[in-house]
């Protein structure tokens, strides 16, 4: 029974690295979020779309990336529990030093690691342009214009983005809440730290990301 259950933790632990892979990948939909960007702007200059719709669009495919990103924060950081978890079972106290400290103690909180939060700042910079592009030509004109000139299209971006927001505070605050109830009911085995100094490197400190 121990054999059968060490082939199958390592065959959990192999998997759990697995779908850590997967949801790392989610740079592609980064890159699809700009190519898109750059389709839409092409659908603009040809008139086949207003550039009201093409910028709430885009703030949509934004806010797309930003929840893919945030369950994948969820995922990488809960699956990292689970292979602290089994490393466990199979490592020292001596190997925190000898192999490498990370599995002594979980990331405190659902930070999002660096990886990640590079291609967040990709779409809030892709994001805040359009916007301020879409104020500039189509909104900020409008502010020297009678009334009776204004063409409720142009708050469509803007109505996007709030509710963007919206859904995405709920959806952040829903895996922060998720990470903490893993990390309350699978602590795993309690581990002797003394001596070591966990900082930045693993999610701990002012900018911790890892």
């Amino acid at each position: 029974m121990t054999e059968r259950r060490n082939d199958f933790l390592i065959e959990m632990y192999n998997q759990m690295y697995n779908d850590i892979d997967r949801h790392i990948l989610v740079v592609w939909q980064s890159i699809g979020v700009l190519v898109s960007a750059f389709a839409i702007f092409a659908l603009v200059e040809k008139e086949i779309i207003s550039i009201d719709l093409a910028s709430a669009i885009i703030a949509l495919l934004c806010a797309w990336l930003f929840a893919h990103l945030m369950d994948a924060s969820y995922w990488y950081n809960r699956n990292l529990v689970i292979i602290a978890n089994i490393e466990r079972q199979f490592l020292e106290v001596s190997d925190l030093k000898k192999i490498h400290y990370y599995f002594g103690v979980h990331r405190p909180s659902n930070r999002m690691i660096t990886h990640l939060k590079i291609q967040m700042a990709l779409g809030i910079g892709l994001g805040a342009l359009v916007l301020l592009f879409h104020f500039s030509t189509r909104v900020f004109p409008g502010f020297v214009e009678p009334w009776s000139t204004f063409d409720p299209a142009r708050t469509l971006p803007y109505l996007v983005s709030v509710g963007a927001f919206t859904y995405c505070s709920w959806l952040s605050r829903d895996r922060d809440s998720a990470y903490a109830e893993f990390l309350k009911n699978s602590p795993g085995e309690p581990v002797d730290t003394t001596g070591i100094s966990y900082g930045s490197g693993h999610g701990f400190g002012p900018s911790g990301g890892g």
